[in-house]
């Protein structure tokens, strides 16, 4: 494991702890779409069914079993917990998010590394990662309340998916036949997504504001 693909991992992670502090601490879901962390659920689950059928190492196991967890506890929080609930923004947070998911699963059918279950499963994962983030980012805008946690969550969700561009361009000139499109291409969309969001998080930091997305 190289630098980048540790460094990624760990800002991966430390997102979820950040957005875990708020609702866990605060009591407080408020700016945080519902409709994103259930894609994220739906990401991890799909993309670590291997768990139960293929063992890479303790670490690559324990990773997985935090963002399963964490990715499943979120929703509960939001959905479910009498405090938490009270502060989530039905009204605003309106993506269809359902919409992403069946493009996602008959892109996956179609292209694809190989046809077996748990393939198809991944590289679904894959193109519903990249855009699981649209919902939040919609409400945002729509809200244009960015408390300091949730921008450092999406922040570090943003950094981590930058960080793992690092991990492949490093791999490709270091490993041989390190070729993996449809990787490449699903992260590189879901760090374009982030582009807006960085640049008024720059410009709130240079200027020591608060953020703000444009409506």
């Amino acid at each position: 494991m190289n630098i980048f693909r540790l460094a990624g991992d760990m800002t991966h992670l430390a997102s979820v702890l950040v957005l875990l502090l708020k609702i866990h601490t605060i009591k407080s879901c408020a700016g945080v779409s519902l409709r994103t962390q259930e894609l994220y659920a739906i990401v991890f689950a799909t993309r670590y069914l291997d768990i139960f059928t293929s063992y890479v190492s303790l670490y690559n196991t324990f990773m997985k079993l935090v963002f399963l967890g964490s990715s499943f506890s979120i929703v509960w929080y939001i959905r479910y917990h009498k405090a938490v609930q009270r502060t989530y923004d039905r009204e605003q947070d309106t993506f269809r998010h359902w919409f992403l998911v069946l493009p996602c699963l008959l892109l996956a059918l179609v292209i694809h590394e190989k046809f077996t279950f748990l393939e198809v499963l991944w590289t679904f994962s894959l193109y519903l990662e990249a855009v699981a983030i649209l919902p939040q980012l919609v409400l945002l805008q729509r809200t244009r309340n960015i408390d300091n946690l949730t921008g450092q969550y999406i922040f570090l969700l943003g950094g981590y998916r930058g960080l793992y561009i690092l991990n492949w361009i490093y791999r490709y000139f270091t490993e041989p036949h390190f070729v993996h499109w449809i990787t490449w291409i699903a992260g590189l969309v879901q760090t374009l997504l982030y582009a807006d969001f960085f640049y008024y998080y720059f410009l709130s930091w240079k200027n020591n504001k608060k953020l703000q997305l444009p409506a």
